[in-house]
């Protein structure tokens, strides 16, 4: 798994960070979603999937 974020589309709802925390977080200027993983281990997939579902405008993909 590779988790990519795209800041053009990010909102800053935090439901990535709040989801995931170890995968992700929000840069303290602007709020906008910063991968901390890129490729997180398996533990982690789950949590990782959930934000994906969560992001309210779809800025986190992951490719398989």
């Amino acid at each position: 798994m590779r988790v990519t974020a795209d800041r053009k589309k990010c909102c800053s709802s935090g439901m990535c960070v709040a989801t995931a925390p170890d995968v992700f977080s929000q840069r303290d200027a602007d709020g906008l979603v910063e991968v901390l993983n890129e490729r997180p281990d398996e533990p982690l997939r789950g949590q990782v999937r959930r934000a994906v579902d969560a992001c309210p405008v779809g800025a986190i993909a992951i490719e398989e």
